[in-house]
């Protein structure tokens, strides 16, 4: 059981940026954020992958790092069941991204592989697009049916993407990415990503270009034969009906829940039928969210996120500019 004299409340987090070859300035102006020399690829929201931790950035845990947090108790922060399936590790991370250039083309091994390779947990995730250039596309899946032979024929010869679903995508649009689903973003693109918590990433191909170091990028051609699923499937997208007010279910997946929430006045919230923490990443307008049991209240900033405890995951979603839009991730608790 976790001490009654601890304080449970919505945690924000230190910034917590990557610099990689692809990226680009968005992040940190949409931040308001000291600009980089370095391209800026990825901002790690809410993460507990050992190589980059998040730091609380806020109230009485302020300077604590997210995984010494969640130890303390694992059933307050994460959620019973959560805690319990997860053997009190975070099983989320999350994360925006922003491509200036393509993102080389990867695939994630499922559970099973990565247990087996690594003792690790697999990938799945999602994307939400927040906003694409005119033209933007993301690959997603085949778009007709190849064999491993065939794979590593167009691997050597420079062509694999001609075999690749390529999506144009716009402001709202959802892909869900399942464990071996062969997935690239294309430049232009700036997106939310929701994955299980896991830096297991098998890069297929790269355009033969070098990394920051000048060297090239390795590739990982024969793990990810192994981990690719080959089937193709007639729709990549999730489709779902987006409402100006109130909260819609975007994707259910066996990993995490995701919802959309719009509105332009004062909205409740209250998840705490899933036993689960609920991580909140603010896409537009300022807001407030104010737990109901303690009063306590955090300011969400757009272009920032906050993980809420789950014994706390009964709140208010209060617009600071008129109106605010917040995707929520969480684990439900499927009865």
């Amino acid at each position: 059981m976790h001490n009654d004299m601890e304080h449970f409340y919505p945690l924000l987090f230190e910034p917590n940026l990557h610099e990689t070859v692809w990226g680009g300035d968005r992040l940190t102006s949409w931040k308001a954020l000291p600009a980089h020399a370095s391209p800026v690829g990825e901002s790690w929201e809410v993460s507990a992958v050992p190589s980059s931790i998040g730091i609380v950035a806020n109230g009485p845990y302020k300077g604590t790092d997210l995984v010494s947090l969640i130890n303390r108790s694992p059933e307050a922060f994460l959620g019973g069941q959560v805690s319990r399936q997860y053997k009190g590790k975070m099983p989320l991370l999350v994360k925006l991204i922003d491509a200036r250039r393509d993102l080389s083309i990867q695939v994630h091994p499922n559970d099973e592989m990565a247990q087996r390779v690594y003792g690790k947990f697999g990938k799945s995730e999602m994307w939400y697009i927040i906003s694409a250039d005119p033209g933007a596309y993301l690959y997603v899946g085949f778009n007709r049916k190849i064999d491993e032979t065939e794979y590593k024929q167009r691997i050597a010869d420079g062509t694999i993407t001609d075999v690749l679903a390529r999506h144009e995508v716009h402001p709202g649009d959802v892909f869900y990415i399942p464990a071996g689903r062969v997935h690239a973003i294309g430049p232009g693109i700036l997106l939310a990503e929701v994955q299980q918590s896991s830096d297991l990433t098998y890069r297929i191909y790269d355009y033969n270009r070098p990394g920051m170091d000048g060297k090239p990028r390795e590739l990982h051609t024969d793990l990810a034969a192994e981990a690719l699923d080959y089937h193709v499937e007639s729709d990549y997208r999730t489709h779902y009906s987006p409402t100006d007010e109130g909260a819609v279910s975007m994707l259910s997946t066996p990993y995490f829940t995701i919802d959309l929430v719009e509105t332009s006045v004062p909205f409740h919230r209250n998840l705490t039928q899933h036993d689960s923490f609920v991580v909140a990443m603010c896409l537009a307008g300022d807001c407030k969210i104010r737990v109901r049991t303690t009063g306590d209240e955090v300011l969400l900033h757009e272009g920032f996120s906050c993980m809420i405890p789950a014994v706390v995951a009964d709140y208010d979603l209060i617009p600071v500019t008129g109106h605010t839009k917040v995707l929520d991730a969480y684990i439900a608790n499927k009865p």
